[in-house]
């Protein structure tokens, strides 16, 4: 089993695509050096993201919604 899993972390955003779009962001800026906001390490820059919004420490702000 995955953990943390899907249905915990989809409840911090409001879509998967939201999640796997601030995932990725926070995963990028990681590997460029940005501090972690856990105390646990991790191999892969994406799981500790992964982790970091399980824990509640990562917000999103949407610029704008919808495609026109």
């Amino acid at each position: 089993m995955i953990y943390p899993s899907i249905d915990d972390l989809v409840k911090h955003f409001d879509s998967k695509y939201t999640l796997v779009i601030a995932t990725a962001k926070r995963g990028r800026q990681l590997r460029n050096g940005s501090k972690r906001t856990i105390d646990e390490i991790y191999k892969k820059e994406v799981t500790t993201a992964l982790y970091e919004i399980n824990a509640g420490n990562i917000e999103y702000q949407r610029i704008r919604d919808g495609i026109k």
